[in-house]
């Protein structure tokens, strides 16, 4: 019989690849796994070409392939978490619940550029460019909001 978790207790214990995850419960229906499995894989791909596109947040989608793998399979899940790419972001968010403040500059910095580059070169009416910008705007005020515990002090 399992112990519910304690309310009090918002922390996740220092798990990392090969250690046994309590969280890691893969679901008891073979199907649901198979599902769970190719939507798992369908969110790597897509933060993949995140890393590339700039409306396309990387991030997330790794966050939610780790909850998918978690549920269908712990050797994809340990494979997510010991990749050197995407593994400590994952792992941060678990541990903590944020993304490290160099992962979140570079994420703005890149977005940034690629929008403007998109704004000035491809997208001819002045309202697209206008929706262009205040949905960047606006995803880079969110993406500097999330928490960083690695921020330097002023």
């Amino acid at each position: 019989m399992s112990r519910a978790p304690d309310p009090g207790h918002s922390s996740l214990p220092e798990t990392g690849p090969g250690d046994a995850d309590p969280q890691v419960r893969p679901h008891a229906s073979p199907l649901v796994r198979g599902l769970l499995i190719v939507a798992g894989s369908l969110c790597v791909a897509l933060g993949l070409v995140g890393m590339f596109l700039p409306l396309l947040p990387t991030t997330p989608f790794l966050l939610l392939a780790a909850a998918c793998y978690a549920r269908a399979s712990r050797r994809f899940y340990e494979a997510l978490l010991a990749s050197r790419t995407f593994g400590p972001v994952i792992l941060e968010w678990r541990r903590h619940r944020s993304v490290p403040y160099r992962t979140k500059l570079s994420a703005i910095a890149l977005m940034s550029l690629t929008l403007g580059i998109s704004i000035v070169f491809f997208v001819p009416l002045l309202w697209a460019q206008v929706l262009l910008a205040l949905f960047g705007l606006g995803m880079a005020v969110w993406m500097y909001r999330l928490p960083s515990r690695d921020r330097p002090r002023r």
